[in-house]
């Protein structure tokens, strides 16, 4: 990983960098992709947000469906019930943190990044 052996060399068109992980695809199948997968990573992260506040607040709908558990046979506390939640809290931000970091990777032609640019100087020397 960290020696110069040719590995992401320039003969086959990659730096090694960010360019060997974009998608290049069809501009209507880009906007597609960022359109939903932006859509999808915020409900996710909202929804993420609304199970951590009910885990901490113990008010609302989420917590009151749990409370009909034992009435179906299942007894749990609310300490359980709390750590649910806080699981299914994290567990959705981080599906749509995901979600969004796959949804960058999509690029159409004639798109570049400005840190390709050779023209100008990088600053770093």
């Amino acid at each position: 990983m960290g020696s110069d052996t040719g590995s992401g060399s320039e003969a086959d068109g990659s730096d090694g960098g960010n360019r060997g992980r974009e998608i290049v695809v069809p501009l209507r199948t880009y906007k597609a992709v960022t359109v939903f997968s932006t859509l999808v990573a915020i409900v996710c992260v909202l929804l993420g947000f609304a199970f951590l506040d009910a885990a901490t607040a113990e008010a609302g709908p989420l917590p009151v469906l749990f409370d009909l558990l034992p009435s179906v046979g299942l007894p749990v506390g609310s300490d359980v019930v709390s750590l649910v939640l806080v699981l299914i809290g994290l567990a959705l931000i981080g599906l749509g943190a995901g979600v969004y970091v796959l949804g960058t990777r999509f690029r159409t032609t004639g798109m570049r990044n400005a840190q390709d640019d050779s023209d100008e100087p990088s600053g770093n020397e």
